[in-house]
Order: C-alpha cells, then sequence, then structure tokens
C-alpha cells in the first residue's frame, strides 16, 4: 500500500527507506505472514489491532519490536494499531537495546532510574511516546484479551505455549543480540538485529490494505 506524508522523525524515516525488504526469504515471508493476516482481518473490520511482542526477559528484542511495530504502523497510516511488549520475567530494558533506537533517529530519555529503568521512547513529534521498561507479558500495562501475542524468542515461545487472553499466538523469533553484549561486536550486532526486525515489520504493514 502507498504511505501518506509521515510524522516520522526525519533520520527514521531515512533509515526506513534505506531498508531492503526485497532480501527477506520466502522462508522468512511464510513466518511473518500470520501477523499480516491478523492485522488485516483486524483493519478489515474496523477494529483495534493490539500486539504483544513477547520474550523471556523482555529487555532486547521485544521492545525492538514494540517500537518498530509502532512506527511502521504509522509509517504506512494503519490506524488504532496498539503495540506493547512483556516477558515471561521483568528484568530491565538493556541500555543498548535503548541505545540502538536512539541512534536509528528516536528520541530516547530516560523518566526514571533504578533496577528497572524507564524510558520514552518518540518516533515522532506529534505522537505520544512508547513507554519502556521491562515487564511480565499479562502485567497491566498490557492487554488482556484481543490481541495477538508474538513470541520474539524460542525459550518464550516454548515456555508460553497458551498466553491467556491472545487472540492468536504467533511464533516470529530473532536471534538474540546479548551474545555479543561487552564485546567489539556489540553496537555492530545490536544494530543488526534492529534493522532486521524493522525491515520484518516493514514488510508485514506493507501488505496490508486500508
Amino acid at each position: 500500500m502507498t504511505t501518506t506524508q509521515s510524522t516520522l522523525f526525519s533520520g527514521i524515516e531515512k533509515l526506513i527507506k534505506g531498508l531492503n525488504p526485497q532480501a527477506i526469504t520466502d522462508e522468512r515471508k511464510a513466518v511473518l505472514q500470520p501477523l499480516a493476516d491478523f492485522i488485516q482481518l483486524k483493519v478489515s473490520n474496523g477494529q483495534d489491532i493490539r500486539i504483544n511482542f513477547i520474550c523471556t526477559h523482555n529487555s532486547r528484542r521485544s521492545h525492538l519490536s514494540q517500537v518498530w511495530a509502532q512506527t511502521m504502523a504509522n509509517y504506512f497510516n494503519i490506524k488504532n494499531v496498539f503495540c506493547y511488549s512483556g516477558g515471561t520475567e521483568a528484568t530491565a530494558l538493556f541500555p543498548m537495546a535503548a541505545k540502538t533506537l536512539q541512534n536509528s533517529g528516536f528520541e530516547v530519555k530516560t523518566i526514571s532510574e533504578g533496577n528497572n529503568p524507564v524510558y520514552s521512547i518518540k518516533y515522532a513529534k506529534n505522537e505520544h511516546p512508547i513507554i519502556g521498561f521491562s515487564k511480565k507479558l499479562d502485567d497491566d500495562f498490557n492487554p488482556k484479551s484481543g490481541f495477538a501475542a508474538i513470541m520474539t524468542c524460542d525459550s518464550a515461545n516454548e515456555a508460553c505455549p497458551f498466553v491467556p487472553g491472545a487472540e492468536k499466538r504467533i511464533p516470529i523469533t530473532f536471534e538474540d543480540p546479548k551474545a555479543f553484549d561487552n564485546t567489539p561486536q556489540q553496537t555492530e550486532k545490536y544494530n543488526e538485529r534492529s534493522l532486521q526486525i524493522a525491515t520484518e515489520l516493514f514488510y508485514v504493514f506493507s501488505l496490508i490494505n486500508s
């Protein structure tokens, strides 16, 4: 579908325009299709679209997915999309994940410090910020029914064969950049994972007809 005039920050828009969804394999497109089908059904029925990205610690991949999905919904002008994230346990949003988003053009501010800091993550001047912090998947911050549960890591996918309240449960797993923490490749690998997630969610939302 075509985009309307975007309100995204210029750095994010430039990054999106440089993505290469043509590189996504047919095998991976098949993995992504159920999410596109869920979104399309909601759009066609005029219903709100709620997507909860779930990982074990809600610290890296689930947050990157939440932020990029909300951003792509805005980019493709798909209304009433509400993206969330959660874990099978709560830890903290890993600072490098927040830094990676900042390096991609997002405005990231720390709202509160502590063992589980709270971040404001903005992708556009006139849109509500995404509130980023680690939480369990059933936290009061997250939806209780009618949502798609996207399992972004293998361990959460295996640990949660059933997600209470989820209308759909869809495994879309990503490799964990945590393996490169405190190594010379850390920045590169976090950016690589963020770009993969951005590219795949660009592809998903590009399929939606409103």
